[in-house]
């Protein structure tokens, strides 16, 4: 039985601009659950903050969370709602 969906926010923190290239392309195959983004470089201490509005059943959140965290130097922190 697939899960039901789940809105809420995704935290990620890149502490190394040579991995943006592969988070940009993790979110652009997560992109259907992608509601909204902003992202923000911080550039006096060389990192990038991205927030991402989601919208998504947990086992695809878990994914794309899981496949960003996996990446060096880059931090994920979600929230979700308990019930959609």
């Amino acid at each position: 039985m697939m899960s039901e969906n789940r809105i809420g926010v995704i935290g990620v923190v890149v502490e190394n601009r040579e991995v943006v290239p592969q988070v940009n392309q993790i979110l652009s195959d997560y992109a259907d659950m992608i509601i909204g983004r902003m992202g923000l470089p911080y550039r006096e201490k060389d990192i990038s903050v991205i927030s991402l509005i989601v919208d998504g059943n947990t086992d695809a959140l878990g994914a794309l969370t899981g496949k960003l965290g996996n990446l060096p130097h880059v931090t994920v922190k979600s929230a979700l709602t308990k019930s959609s």
